[in-house]
Order: structure tokens, then sequence, then C-alpha cells
């Protein structure tokens, strides 16, 4: 070899070595892949690996460094404003320094966990997949999952990705239902055992029949299907289960679709080798259309046990049959070894939307316990020997009206509890919250259309009188009683989290993360974000710090001012900036400061005159249409989307910019579905329903 090669080669060699220096760390190490020996290991405390931290769902940390002594010297380390956001609800993850999130319009994002700074983003363009196909829901996503060397993501419009966690890339996408119906996923996807499994919702728009899919984590090939009710007769059964289910329905349920969707709780079982599901309300919500002839109605409500493997049934418990009330039991599966009456008992503890807390073997589904944890009126109490609650005379609206608490909301809905296995607590969001059910003018022959909001009853909310609106308990699933409760002024507090510290952490809508003794319920700490916060906080341990991290913003069904209280707190749309925020003991950084709450300001258009007929027909398609959704009930609007009584595209001349907004898509981008089945004059009677109800207030000005 002559010297100029050499040097040459000497050359390259050198360039190299610079180009591999000046890599940063992250990307420099070999992706290592994530095992369920891994998201098991409960010792593991530099990473937050699931959504409930391990396969058990606890939500607990071994950790201990920030603790009841020193909790109150927690500062800021590092933020990261989220501008494009809205609402953020989901579970971070941490995997090797690494922390990853999904925020609004599922878009999924990589952070160093040390300092916060951005590795990657991947956006899955869900605005160009619902082109064309109306899409009213929510589009807050709950979370992610990892497994191998991938993180999983799920879409609002039905797609299932798996992105290599160090590039950022995708690897592979699967649609998990047809674009033609009006299925939503706002759920975390759950990876186990070489799988990654998915449910979906979507039960209040149209004809639907709710099923999980489980894919192969490293081809996205579907695995194997679990239907949750049973399909038409005349076209066969899928399996012996589905069988078995449709000798509980009365009637032709499989026009209304039967519902079931399973949308949020999916908890996997390494040591008995069992998959659950937590499963959904009926579609439509009212069992007297669905199911005319009465039954139970499997497998809505209940807890579905599977083989991880195959999706083969195993067995189910029902917590409320033949639902009528949105009572759905898609809240946390939790495992805890617990002891009952000197008995050890590998149990699962569930809090669903029904208001009782129950404790079942999970080795055969049988129930142990159950005790209404909140105010319950619909049944006096769950009979032991026959598993089954004991409905009260008319709580079903046999005369057409009726008040029935909980509500929809549920007494507990997605917020995840948590379980300490050192204080033998769960810690318990809780709502008080009634409704006023009524199904009178609903024809017997009502039906449900793909894409319309309708689910056969009609329904208003209210505080429970004499009642807090939240509150936050600590329950003890052994003695299955409340051992501390602090009273909330809302309801919506997020998710929980308890740590070997004796410490637990929630967010509230009002903006504070707060740490609580878990022993006593005393208030040691407080953070004032700015913003309400919906989401629950992770924490974990890297170079010897231990920090606590949650993403802030108000998001999920309340914060759409359904309810007509959510907009009370003054977190307009696009007023405060949405952040991430990672706490430690030693932190240093400032947050700055928010825009205080703001109330909306409708405009007063004076050339806009108002026909009472066309804002009565507009009032209909607003609700039909699935508007209040996002934009609240009356128009009035929270933090999910712009209040239409102060927007400058429903006033006098803005009839081009209204239409390109609502049927051309023009704001797609943002999470605004286009319309294209509505007509001009539907258009125009939405618009004069806005003006109505932004001059209500304002007549006289």
């Amino acid at each position: 070899m002559n010297r100029y090669k050499l040097e040459k080669y000497k050359f390259q060699i050198f360039l190299c070595t610079l180009l591999f220096m000046s890599l940063p760390v992250w990307a420099s190490q070999k992706t290592k892949n994530i095992t369920d020996k891994d998201i098991n290991n409960a010792s593991n405390t530099a990473d937050w690996l699931a959504y409930g931290r391990t396969h058990k769902e606890q939500r607990f940390s071994p950790l201990k460094d920030i603790n009841e002594r020193n909790v109150q010297q927690l500062k800021p380390a590092w933020y990261v404003d989220l501008p494009d956001d809205v609402g953020l609800v989901s579970t971070p993850l941490v995997v090797d320094g690494i922390m990853y999130m999904v925020g609004t319009m599922n878009k999924v994002r990589a952070f160093d966990a040390r300092t916060g700074e951005k590795k990657w983003e991947y956006d899955p363009e869900v605005g160009k997949a619902i082109k064309g196909k109306t899409r009213t829901f929510w589009k807050d996503n709950r979370g992610l999952s990892v497994y191998g060397d991938k993180v999983f993501a799920a879409t609002w419009d039905g797609r299932l990705i798996a992105i290599n966690r160090t590039t950022g890339k995708r690897v592979w996408e699967t649609r998990t239902f047809s674009m033609d119906k009006a299925y939503f996923i706002t759920g975390h996807p759950k990876a186990f055992k070489g799988k990654v499994l998915i449910g979906n919702g979507g039960t209040e728009f149209g004809p639907k029949r709710g099923y999980v899919s489980a894919y192969d984590t490293e081809t996205g090939k579907l695995a194997w299907r679990f239907h949750i009710v049973p399909g038409n007769p005349a076209d066969g059964f899928e399996d012996k289960a589905q069988e078995m289910a449709a000798k509980t329905w009365t009637g032709k349920w499989w026009e209304h679709g039967g519902g079931g969707n399973a949308w949020h709780a999916i908890t996997y079982d390494e040591e008995l080798n069992t998959l659950y599901i937590g499963t959904g309300n009926g579609a439509p919500w009212n069992a007297k259309i669905r199911s005319p002839e009465g039954g139970d109605n499997l497998f809505l409500c209940s807890i579905v046990a599977l083989n991880p493997d195959t999706g083969e049934y195993k067995w189910h418990y029902q917590t409320t049959p033949g639902e009528t009330w949105d009572y759905n039991s898609n809240m946390d599966i939790v495992l805890a070894d617990v002891t009952i009456k000197d008995k050890p008992i590998k149990a699962i503890l569930h809090a669903p939307k029904n208001g009782f807390f129950y404790v079942i073997d999970r080795k055969t589904g049988k129930l142990v316990s159950a005790e209404p944890f909140a105010d319950v009126n619909w049944a006096t109490h769950v009979d032991l020997k026959t598993g089954r609650p004991v409905e009260r005379k008319g709580a079903r609206y046999e005369d057409g009206q009726e008040t029935i608490f909980p509500s929809p909301w549920g007494a507990h809905t997605w917020h995840a509890m948590s379980y300490n296995p050192l204080t033998g607590l769960v810690y318990l969001p809780t709502q008080h919250v009634q409704a006023n059910f009524s199904d009178k003018g609903v024809p017997k022959n009502w039906k449900g259309k793909q894409y319309d909001l309708g689910t056969a009853v009609g329904f208003t909310f209210e505080r429970i009188p004499n009642r807090p609106f939240g509150s936050l308990q600590a329950w003890d699933p052994v003695k299955q009683k409340a051992v501390w409760t602090v009273n909330q002024d809302f309801p919506w507090g997020s998710g929980t989290l308890t740590t070997a510290g004796n410490l637990v952490f929630q967010g509230d809508p009002k903006g504070f993360l707060t740490a609580y003794n878990a022993k006593t319920g005393k208030k040691l700490w407080e953070f004032d974000a700015g913003l309400g916060i919906s989401a629950p906080a992770i924490t974990y341990k890297l170079d010897g710090r231990q920090m606590i991290s949650v993403l802030v913003g108000f998001g999920g069904g309340w914060s759409s001012n359904l309810s007509g209280a959510a907009s009370q707190l003054g977190w307009a749309y696009g007023e405060q900036t949405r952040r991430l925020i990672t706490f430690a003991l030693d932190g240093k950084v400032i947050v700055p400061e928010q825009n205080p709450p703001r109330s909306a300001k409708p405009i007063l258009d004076k050339k806009f005159k108002v026909d009472g007929e066309k804002a009565s027909k507009g009032e209909l398609l607003y609700i039909v249409k699935g508007c209040l959704l996002c934009h609240g009930a009356g128009a009035i609007a929270s933090s999910m989307a712009p209040d239409l009584r102060e927007s400058t595209t429903a006033i006098s001349g803005n009839d081009d910019v209204f239409k390109s907004v609502v049927h051309d898509g023009a704001l797609m981008d943002k999470g605004m579905p286009q319309f294209l089945s509505l007509k001009k004059e539907e258009l125009e009677n939405l618009r004069h329903y806005i003006r109505r109800e932004a001059h209500k207030d304002l007549k006289g000005k």
C-alpha cells in the first residue's frame, strides 16, 4: 500500500472517529429490547415501562428518595412547552433515560428524561387520514406501550403503529377497524408476550359491536380477535363464548350492534397467563331498545378473562347485568395479593362507573366482596351468593324518567387509581354526580345512525345534593371502606401515583399537583401549574435523582363542558400553554406563569337577525352531529375547542368561512372534522343556533 492510500485511510478513520464521538449518547447505544420480565420487574426504578408501571397496573413505585419528610422541597427540574396540544391525558413512559408521550392528534414525542431535550417527533397525520370521514370524538389519547425495540401508538382514526424507539421512524402500521363506521380509539395499546392489544370506542355513534384485537409486535400481523358481544345468530358464532352470550340477549340486538367496546382497561397477568379485558356499555344505552325483553347482555360491563396466546374465553364477571346507564367497566383492573379472613387471594381490584368497589378472585372470576364507594341509588347492594346487584325498583326509568346516581360520568371513570402494597390502600379518584334520565318520546323502533350521536335516552347532569363534587379516597379493599377522604370542588381529578415514600400524588381540574400523606391524607405539598391537570403523574430515578413528571393540559370528556360546570374554571381554548413538567428535590427551574383564567366573551352581532325556527333546527344538529362533545353543551365551551359564541366564523358576512371550516374541513389538522353531509340550509341553521346562544346574555348591550 503506497503512502498516499495509507494517509487517505488514516484520514477517513479520523473523520469516522470524530463523527462517532459527536453523536449523542442515546444514539450510540443499542436500543434495549423490552420483555415481559422487564415490565414486571417491580424493583426497576429507572424506568416507567407500562401504563401502570408494571403489568400489575398498581401505579406504585418503591422509590422513597422523595418522601413525606422532604416533599416540601420539590421544585421543577425541567419543563417543555407543548403549544400545539389541547387536552393532555396520557401517561408518559420512560425507557433507558428517554421519555415518550402522546399528545393531541396522536403525535408521539421522545424527550431526554434528564433534561427535557426533544429527541424526535412522529406525526401520524390524523387530519389527512380522516379527510372525507366524519370523526366527531375526543382527540385525546391516554398513552403508549413499549415492547422489544418499539413504542406502540394507536390513532383516533383506528390505526395501530409501531415506531422504532431510537429513531422515531415507523416500523409498521395496521388498520384495526374500517373507516366506514364511527369507531374511535382514545385508549392506550397494551403490549405483552410478543403481542400488542387494542380495543376501540364509539357506542354512542351508531350501531357498534365491540371487540379487541391482538397483533404481532414484530410484524403487525393479526394474531387473534375477541368479540365482546354476539353478532347475528344467522351468521354463525365466532366461538362458543359468543354462542353462550347470545342466550342473554333478546330482540334483534345485532341491528343496534350491541356495544361493549373495550376502550381502556386491559391487564396482563403473567403469573396466571391470563389477559383481563374491561368491557363497555350497551349500544344504545337504553336496554329497552337494545334488548327489549330483558337479559344480562353478555359481555357488557364485565371483566372478561382470556387466554393471551389465543384470545380464547376463560371466565367473566359482569358488574352491571343488562346495563342501561352507561355503567361500563373500562376502569382500572389492578392485580394484588390480599388476605381476607386469613385467606390469601390473588385478587383483581376494580372500581367501575357503577359505584361499587369489587374484589374478585382472578383465578376463578368469583366475587369476593363488593361495597359502594360512592352514593349509589340504582342498586341497594351486591348479593355475594349470586354476585349480582340487587336493583332498586324504578331504577331502569320504567316510567320514562328517573334521577339516578352515579351519572354516566361514573363514580369513578378512566382516571387511574393506584394501589400501595405498604399501606394496603387504593387511592381512588371519585365523582359525585347524578343524572336525570328520560326516554319519554323515544320510539320503540329507534335506530342509531353512523356518526350521529344517539343513546336512545336523554339525560342531564347535576351535582349530588349535600355532597362534594369530587373527592380523593384512600380505600381499604380488605375492609371495603374509606380510611380517609379529601373533598374536592370539582370532579375529574386526575389519576393517582403512590410511592414507598408514603406519598400520593394527584392533579386536579383547578391546576394543582398535590402530594398527600398516603396514610392520613394530609396535604404535604402542592404546585400551581396554572392550567387544569387530567393526566396522572409518574416517577423514575436517573443518576441518583428521583423525578416526578406530569402532563399539564385539562382534557377528557368533562373538559368539553358537557356537564355545564367545566367552563367555570376559565381554561379557555388556547389561552394557557400545555406543558410537560418534571420535578426533583434539587429543582431550580422557574416555570413561566400561565395566562390567568378567562371566561368567554360572546360577540353581539347586531346585523345577524336570529330566526327562532332555524336556531331550533340548528340546536338539534349541534347535538346529533356531536358538536357539543368539543364545543360544549349550549355552545359554552371549556378547554377542548373554541367557544363558538365568541368565534368570528359564525357572524354576519362569514358564510364562506363557516362553510370552509364545518363542511370543507379547513381545520382538520387541528381535529375539527369536516361534515360533508351538511347542506347549505343546515349550515345556516347551525349559525342561527350559535348566534342565538351568543346573544342570550347580551340583549340590550
